[in-house]
């Protein structure tokens, strides 16, 4: 008898014990979810750096109401990581209202530190001159507070004429080379190119541009040994897709799609980082439920693999994230 309940009992308990683990074993892997990266906030067009053994990350914020299907940006966010797992949030370090000449819209944008400084390339609407236009922001930290360098628009809608509509300067990419010598990138429909002076809040020649397979915006140049990498996005919706070269000036050769189309988000904007010996691939989709979409974007963080050839590997989009 004592065997019977034993064994009756050691069952009902079994059972119990058994659900309890197959629930805590859901629980858990829900907790480790990590992309989105940030839930709180709508954020995209994120950018990265690497600076004393930290990474910044720089987005946009997606303020659109929920029955709005529109971009309201008001403000740039940054953020900081040690392990690119937890993120601490810092306080707005810049908005378009920081730039006395710009009207608003805080569109895509990247930071880069040169000779101590810290330097923000940001795209705006033009207070005065009609289009979209590029500025410059800059600090001696990271986290900012930033001013606006320059006082004026470092690339407005007036400068450039290859295509006739007002939203083609934008998303900016700056890249130091190794001899000092700066570029910045932007453009939308068609990719342009220019180099910076030491001060880098001027430009040091013409503007010149990248014939690249159905450019559509969101540039990003690095480099990984001696192949440079300029992605961008790809048709619309968005895709990203990358070319290489010997030298930042190219020629540029397509090497074909890195990512697929970010689940319910048109767009895609990515940056991409080494930190810490490993390859990092940042980009936003339209995740968050229940109105996350287009206009109301999140920021993701998955790994970046190379070829023994020096090509890229698709990227695995992932919820997971990163999870050490």
């Amino acid at each position: 008898m004592k065997l019977s309940y034993v064994c009756l009992g050691g069952l009902l308990v079994f059972t119990v014990a058994c659900k309890s683990t197959k629930i805590n074993t859901a629980l858990k892997a829900v907790e480790q979810f990590n992309n989105p990266i940030i839930t709180d906030k709508y954020t995209a067009d994120a950018a990265a750096i690497v600076h004393d053994d930290k990474v910044y990350l720089y987005a946009g914020h997606d303020q659109a109401p929920n029955d709005v299907n529109a971009y309201r940006m008001h403000e740039w966010l940054v953020y900081s990581s040690s392990d690119m797992v937890h993120w601490e949030e810092h306080p707005v370090p810049l908005k378009p209202t920081d730039f006395k000449w710009a009207s608003g819209s805080a569109w895509a944008s990247q930071v880069i530190e040169h000779n101590g400084k810290f330097y923000w390339y940001v795209t705006v609407e033009h207070g005065s001159i009609h289009g979209k236009a590029i500025g410059v922001a800059v600090s001696d930290s990271p986290t900012g507070p930033f001013k606006d360098a320059i006082g004026k628009a470092l690339i407005t809608n007036d400068m450039t004429t290859q295509t006739k509509i007002s939203w083609d300067d934008i998303d900016p990419t700056v890249w130091v080379d190794d001899d000092g010598q700066a570029y910045l990138f932007w453009g939308n429909t068609v990719c342009k190119y220019a180099k910076l002076k030491p001060n880098m809040i001027e430009l040091d020649g013409p503007i010149m541009t990248v014939d690249l397979p159905n450019f559509t915006e969101a540039p990003w140049i690095h480099k990984k040994g001696d192949w440079y990498y300029l992605s961008y996005a790809y048709q619309f919706p968005e895709k990203i897709a990358y070319a290489m070269s010997k030298s930042i000036t190219g020629p540029w050769e397509f090497k074909g799609i890195l990512n697929e189309v970010a689940g319910n988000s048109n767009t895609n904007h990515q940056a991409i980082i080494e930190f810490k010996g490993r390859d990092y691939f940042i980009y936003h989709n339209g995740s968050i439920p229940t109105h996350g979409g287009s206009f109301r974007r999140s920021v993701c963080v998955d790994r970046l693999y190379y070829n023994e050839d020096g090509t890229m590997k698709r990227v695995i989009m992932t919820s997971e994230g990163i999870q050490e």
